[in-house]
């Protein structure tokens, strides 16, 4: 459908064309609490539109009421309709049950007084309210007022109330109308017009069918709640009225065409994996639950079953009489193709970068001209040293905290076991042996040196040795006593490789 774009007017093209329109001549509008359709002639000279307050004369009097739409051809309204277009609306909703009406006039457009007085009489329900209430429970009346409705001639006030029975309210009205000095008219209503007048909201969200434009309500059957909802609970089922949800009329016959194709349960059936007998089925995805006759349970869509006589379960006799079930076709798979090897990435080897042709861009194209150095590629050697120089450096800094493990120390080997050499010597030759023979087999000399090299540590034990020929250590002075002494703390001296003493 192809799709015309708006007509673009200025404001003066638009106030012509408004000027061209003519007013209605009948106007359909809704008013009063219960939302009552009315049609009535509208004899004034203004153009106006769906959605527009007017003043009205109906049965009940002089009130406001809000414009829906218009039946004549000469409207200038977008949303006119015809009579036969509303009449037909009309029967198929309700037919005499709808609240429809004729008798009445369009008064004249609301003007700002108009709605001011309608909110002001808006405003005094709440202590109408209270003044009915009160005076039924001074008469003792089993009735509850719910609402109370004034009209803009201010000739007659209608209270709505509900109760389980009959009331006698005569008392009621002579009281009421004595102080308020107004007709009165009592209007007892049932629990779904009540939830029409009062209620707003409903589980879904939306505001309730019942005040948004269902103007019948027809009672609603436990049978089409068993039908459509998993679970009876009352919670779930029921409106703001206490009664059934008016929506489970809505679908109502679409669940019953979608479940005269289900088959009934306990039957026999024909399906794709042979024959069995139904357990279960589900309305709206149309499935039904096979038990076939080894006991599997598969679900099948009711277009794939086939109903066959008898009921229950299928016995090994009556299966060898049952046909069989038709082959099942062979689905035909696309073979996959097989996968093309993708073309090796060029790398560049060590040494050996890639020419200006090799390299690409984002975009695969050939890259700029990559500025060379005029000498040209590196000499092989330079670049194996500087190989070695990387790798030493990260060996020396994996080497430390380590020890002697480093790179220097593996790279000069011959200096490493001429250092062992020297110090062997050493130690072979210290005057604090005696005897100048090294000592290195006997495993305990060796730890009682390491003990004695860790004790004095920070301690002054690398000091010059004394004149006698032997070390002192000092802890607090020092002093001498054949080659140790203490002053003023405490000593210790090692001669001619005699063993510590301690005082």
């Amino acid at each position: 459908m192809p799709i015309h774009p708006l007509p673009v007017m200025t404001e003066e093209q638009e106030l012509e064309a408004i000027k061209k329109l003519t007013p209605p001549k009948t106007v359909v509008v809704r008013y009063g609490y219960l939302r009552v359709i009315g049609e009535f002639p509208y004899s004034g000279d203004q153009v106006i539109g769906c959605g527009t307050k007017l003043v009205a004369r109906t049965t009940r009097g002089v009130e406001v009421c809000d414009m829906l739409t218009t039946t004549c051809e000469n409207s200038g309204c977008g949303s006119s309709v015809s009579r036969k277009q509303m009449l037909d609306y009309i029967e198929k909703s309700g037919g005499k049950q709808f609240p429809f009406n004729t008798d009445g006039k369009i008064l004249r457009i609301a003007t700002v007084e108009d709605l001011n007085d309608n909110a002001r009489l808006d405003s005094e329900k709440t202590n109408l309210i209270k003044l009915a209430r009160g005076k039924v429970r001074e008469l003792d009346l089993p009735m509850k007022i719910i609402e109370v409705e004034q009209m803009l001639s201010r000739d007659r006030i209608i209270f709505y109330f509900t109760a389980e029975g009959r009331v006698d309210f005569r008392d009621l009205v002579k009281q009421l109308a004595a102080e308020l000095h107004i007709r009165i008219e009592m209007r007892q209503v049932g629990a779904r017009d009540e939830a029409r007048i009062v209620a707003d909201y409903e589980k879904c969200g939306q505001h309730c069918c019942c005040k948004q434009f269902l103007k019948v309500l027809k009672p609603v059957s436990m049978r089409s709640a068993k039908v459509q909802k998993a679970t009876l609970d009352p919670a779930k089922i029921s409106g703001r009225c206490g009664r059934l949800m008016c929506c489970l009329r809505y679908e109502d016959k679409t669940y019953d065409q979608l479940r005269k194709r289900l088959p009934h349960r306990n039957s026999r059936v024909m399906s794709p994996d042979g024959p069995g007998h139904v357990l279960n089925t589900q309305i709206l995805t149309q499935l039904a639950l096979i038990e076939l006759p080894d006991g599997t349970r598969n679900a099948y869509p009711v277009e794939n079953l086939e109903k066959l006589p008898g009921q229950g379960k299928i016995s090994p006799e009556e299966l060898a009489d049952l046909p069989k079930p038709p082959p099942k076709p062979k689905e035909e798979r696309p073979q996959p193709q097989p996968r093309q090897p993708r073309p090796e990435p060029k790398r560049p080897q060590p040494g050996q970068p890639l020419a200006d042709k090799d390299v690409e861009s984002a975009e695969g194209l050939p890259s700029a001209n990559i500025e060379v150095d005029a000498s040209g590629q590196k000499d092989q050697s330079d670049q194996q040293q500087d190989g070695q120089k990387q790798k030493r450096r990260r060996n020396r800094g994996r080497g430390r905290g380590r020890g002697r493990n480093r790179q220097g120390d593996q790279d000069n080997p011959q200096q490493d076991q001429s250092d062992s050499q020297e110090k062997e010597q050493s130690e072979s030759k210290d005057p604090s042996r005696g005897d100048g023979q090294s000592d290195s087999s006997d495993p305990h000399k060796k730890r009682k040196r390491r003990r004695n090299r860790g004790r004095g540590r920070g301690r002054g034990r690398n000091k010059p040795q004394n004149p006698d020929g032997g070390s002192s250590n000092g802890g607090g002075g020092g002093g001498g006593n054949g080659g140790s002494g203490n002053s003023g703390g405490s000593g210790n001296s090692n001669q001619g490789g005699s063993p510590p003493s301690q005082e």
